[in-house]
């Protein structure tokens, strides 16, 4: 199978969990397991193709055009991590199909497991940076689901924020930085950008690239001053745990650092940046977990603290190093996890993680507590175990460190510390929980779990004992071929034999077992006195605090800043924003001048300039009536707008005058549905004073100079453009190559749904979920109790068509007075309309018309209907279901695009056909059909959601008024029945 199913598998499977009964755990357990084991399998196979500095890959071409292309590659290393993220991963479903309660909703914890591990194949199996970056983005997405799975409780949104929040933004600055790195090499192509080192490190950007992809990978990992956000993701459920904070997400930083160390590494820059992040987040890493009391904290903090270890050496720029980092991460991975798992166990079994309560509970769990010890010895660096294996290389590449004399001295003295650290706390989770007196004050009676929710804890400690007791049989040639890539070329020579004699990295061993054991007691005596409840030196240092406070900072701000420049008037904000545009517009044209061209003009055509006379006056007419009666002022508005599509007209455009003159309608609606929340202009009140007249005018006047000058400065430029020749312009090549590469002679269309069809893609994104977001907030909006509460006679709009139109009640008797139009041929009229609009679709590609078009023309017919019969009688006849629409459309175009990928072309490539049928004869068929059904069936949906949305909520706030008028009334009655007694 292709490489890319490593990667489509999993995001299949967790679709098909999300749809599945919320009671039927088996099956979603069973539907993630196979995904994962059968991704496992065939990840497996391609380890001969790998094992001897072999790379597998797999092109699929999306824009070409741009050097960008879908890439999945996978190396020694890319393999490795695809066998910790898919093997660990198919273990941890086994455990979580026990240890998930049958209250929780399941079906969208597997969704989003699943979803999750795609995308950490995707960030391993990426051969574009680019594309690493967007699934870089996509772990921090669903690992903020899956953090705050447990979102009824207050630690676990909060943890969830907050991981969002600090990988997301160092999501931001890697993406930067990815594209820093490809300035500088040429290429987003992995391959490219890892052959071109000695280049990236010459390059002046070569700091800023360094930086910015750092920030992103020291925040993944929860290296220092990043860390505080780890230990407060431990509220999700354990099986995440397990995961993502020890196998996969956490790691993903790590492996950022290490699949581009041959191109940053080996600078003095990479050295201090990334090895000092790395020792001090192994220190405070290591020294917080000895004061935890939760088994999950101090797994946390000690999951940092190999993290900062794993750091460390990818930062000392030595091969060597680089290797044992890259042993380690596959030793962490095995060890973390499963005591992730045991804890979760004896959380699942005694009902509390609280060290200070478990003790004793060998001889209850006695199994249970052989496979916690056996990770917990591996985690501690004890001999003939995994763990002791990789810590053992550290200790030994800190010492023949090539550095200043300072660093040469203290980094192995920092370094024997931190593995005193690591053998206090896993005695503390020895010792503490699994010896000593029986506990009695548990929630639950504790006692050994299923079977199979053991069994992965089983496989993992089994592994830690094969790889410590057998290294170079178990993993020696996996290391090797997941290292080769790491180093950039020859593998330095290293063993991995268990003893390799009495040598300084076995005494720092020793003196960091016996010095942990010894500082283990001193604690355990110190908090039998309770001297020790949380660690000295942390407490006025905490991250979680500082990062909330600079959260509050921010937001305080933003208060701040919105009192000072915001405003709700409408009116205030569009003099902002046309003013900033303008002012954009000006300072180049102020540096850079503006040139006309020396393209001949054709000569003034008095029809045109009667037109535009005409559309000017209707402009300014509009803008006067505004202030007497809206109503004249939008119809006014229409002139204007009729004018500019009969110039589209003028200019050979017809399908822009086409798009423009449905488009007018369909604002006019909107506009007319927009009139029912303006307050009527009273005329009854006081008249102005002299000064409130000079500022109203003066304003007037402010507004009128800046639309001027803004219209006459958009009127410039494109003046400026086209009296500039282009002899060799886009248009031209459009023209040349719509019929015979787009198949279709309507060069706009064509341009849309085939050269230009990845954006239309993405705008019709956008309008769908602009509709979504319009959906979503109306349905919960209410207007202004002051505005509501307003007399009938202050509320409405003046005496024109806009307020009684809203009135579903008296809708068409409205209509039939003001439009003398009857219901019934306005129903008449949808099918005609239907018959135009499907006209204007199969048109598109050769006349003009289009998907887009059609959609307009289809919406404004059914608008009509609500407007003229009202929308009870449109919901009750017509069931449209807007939302309906606009995921049909969607799924329309994507298939489109995938169908073309399917067949070995680029997203979006269009194929045409001729086909000769009965009666009909021959008939042109292009692939840009189907996603212009998509496009129409977008349009139409996102159309009437969005106004029907609107129309809604002036029918509740309608019978909200007559609501609150018929209490008034109610109340006066009462008062003067009241007054007569």
């Amino acid at each position: 199978m292709p490489l890319i199913s490593l990667i489509l598998l999993p995001f299949l499977g967790s679709l098909l969990a999300a749809v599945l009964p919320a009671n039927a755990r088996n099956t979603e357990s069973t539907l993630a397991g196979l995904i994962a084991l059968f991704c496992t399998v065939q990840a497996a196979l391609y380890f001969p193709d790998i094992a001897n500095g072999g790379v597998v890959s797999q092109t699929i071409e999306w824009l070409p055009a741009l050097g960008l292309n879908l890439v999945i590659r996978m190396d020694g290393f890319a393999w490795m991590f695809c066998m910790l993220v898919l093997g660990i991963g198919s273990l941890v479903v086994l455990y979580a199909r026990y240890y998930m309660s049958p209250t929780d909703p399941v079906p969208r914890f597997f969704a989003f497991f699943l979803a999750f591990m795609g995308a950490m194949a995707g960030i391993v199996l990426s051969g574009n940076i680019i594309q690493l970056a967007f699934f870089w983005e996509l772990t921090s997405l669903f690992s903020f689901l899956l953090i705050g799975y447990w979102h009824h409780r207050k630690d676990a949104r909060r943890g969830a924020r907050m991981a969002l929040t600090v990988t997301g933004t160092g999501g931001l600055c890697m993406l930067a930085g990815m594209l820093v790195l490809g300035h500088i090499v040429g290429s987003y192509e992995l391959d490219q950008v890892l052959a071109a080192g000695q280049q990236v490190r010459e390059h002046p950007l070569y700091l800023t690239a360094l930086v910015l992809v750092l920030l992103g990978a020291l925040t993944k990992s929860a290296q220092f001053p990043f860390h505080f956000w780890l230990p407060h993701a431990m509220a999700a459920p354990t099986p995440v745990s397990a995961y993502l904070h020890s196998a996969t997400m956490v790691k993903a930083g790590v492996f950022l650092l290490a699949r581009l160390w041959p191109v940053l590494g080996g600078t003095e820059p990479w050295f201090w940046l990334v090895g000092g992040a790395g020792l001090c987040t192994l220190l405070i890493g290591g020294y917080a977990a000895m004061f935890q009391n939760d088994l999950k904290g101090l797994l946390a903090y000690s999951t940092i603290s190999h993290l900062g270890l794993i750091t460390l050496l990818l930062g000392l720029n030595s091969p060597l190093a680089a290797v044992a980092a890259v042993f380690h991460i596959m030793n962490h991975a095995t060890f973390k996890a499963s005591l992730f798992m045991a804890a979760g166990i004896l959380d699942h079994e005694s009902g509390t993680r609280d060290i200070r309560r478990l003790s004793g509970l060998r001889k209850m769990m006695p199994v249970t507590a052989t496979l916690a010890m056996v990770a917990s010895a591996a985690m501690a660096g004890v001999p003939l175990l995994n763990g002791f294996l990789s810590k053992e290389m550290f200790f030994a590449e800190t010492v023949f460190i090539n550095s200043t004399p300072l660093v040469s001295m203290l980094l192995p003295i920092a370094a024997t510390v931190a593995g005193m650290f690591s053998v206090a706390y896993s005695l503390r989770f020895i010792v503490d929980v699994f010896f000593g007196p029986p506990a009695t004050d548990l929630p639950r009676q504790p006692h050994e779990p299923p079977h199979w929710m053991r069994v992965p804890v089983e496989l993992l400690s089994l592994a830690c004992l094969v790889v410590g007791m057998f290294p170079a049989w178990a993993v020696g040639r996996y290391l090797n071929a997941a290292a080769l890539p790491v180093v950039g070329g020859e593998l330095p020579s290293f063993s991995l034999a268990v003893w390799h004699g009495l040598n300084t990295a076995f005494v720092m061993s020793l003196v960091a077992m016996l010095g942990g054991i010894a500082l283990y007691l001193l604690l355990r005596r110190q908090r039998a006195f309770g001297s020790v409840d949380a660690p000295p030196l942390m407490r006025r240092i905490d991250g979680k605090r500082l990062f909330e406070a600079a959260l509050a900072m921010l937001s305080l701000a933003g208060r701040k800043g919105r009192r000072l420049l915001g405003t709700r008037r409408l009116q205030w904000q569009m003099l902002w924003l046309v003013g900033a545009a303008l002012l954009a517009g000006l300072l180049p044209l102020w540096a850079k001048g503006l040139h006309l061209g020396n393209r001949t003009s054709l000569p003034l055509s008095p029809a045109f300039a009667l037109l535009w006379l005409l559309g000017s006056l209707c402009a300014l007419a509009a803008a006067w009536q505004a202030k007497y009666h809206r109503m004249a002022a939008l119809t006014l508005m229409g002139g204007a707008g009729l004018s500019t599509c009969i110039s589209f007209l003028w200019f050979s455009a017809p399908d822009l005058a086409l798009t423009q003159l449905i488009v007018e309608v369909a604002t006019t609606v909107l506009i007319l549905l927009g009139l029912r929340w303006l307050p009527k202009r009273n005329e009854s009140l006081r008249l102005p004073s002299r000064a409130e007249q000079r500022s109203t005018r003066w304003r007037r006047m402010r507004d009128l100079g800046l639309a001027v000058a803004a219209g006459v400065g958009m009127a410039l430029l494109a003046f400026t453009m086209m009296s500039r020749p282009f002899p060799e312009s886009t248009s031209t090549f459009f023209l040349e190559h719509a019929l015979s590469e787009g198949g279709g002679s309507n060069v706009v269309n064509v341009m849309l749904v085939d050269f230009r069809g990845f954006d239309t893609f993405g705008e019709i994104v956008v309008l769908g979920i602009v509709a979504l977001t319009v959906y979503a907030l109306l349905r919960r909006f209410r207007p202004a109790r002051e505005t509501l509460d307003l007399p009938a006679q202050q509320r409405a709009v003046s005496p024109d068509l806009a307020t009684d139109l809203l009135n579903p009640r008296h809708a068409a008797d409205t209509a039939i007075g003001y439009l003398m139009v009857p219901a019934v041929l306005v129903r008449l009229l949808l099918p005609f309309a239907a018959m135009v609009a499907f006209y204007f679709f199969l048109r598109g590609h050769n006349e003009p018309g289009g998907g887009f078009v059609a959609g307009l023309v289809l919406s404004v017919a059914l608008l009509l209907q609500y407007i003229i019969s009202g929308t009870q009688w449109v919901e009750a006849h017509l069931p449209l279901h807007p939302r309906r629409w606009i995921a049909i459309g969607l799924l329309f175009a994507l298939a489109t695009g995938l169908g073309a990928v399917g067949w070995g072309f680029p997203f979006l490539t269009s194929h045409t056909a001729h086909l000769t049928l009965p009666l009909i004869g021959e008939l042109h068929i292009a692939s840009a059909l189907f996603f212009d059904i998509g496009v129409f069936s977008l349009v139409v949906g996102s159309t009437l959601l969005i106004l029907t949305a609107i129309a809604h909520q002036s029918v509740r706030s309608h019978n909200y008024h007559e609501h609150v008028m018929k209490e008034a009334q109610e109340a006066q009655a009462a008062a003067a029945s009241q007054e007569k007694v």
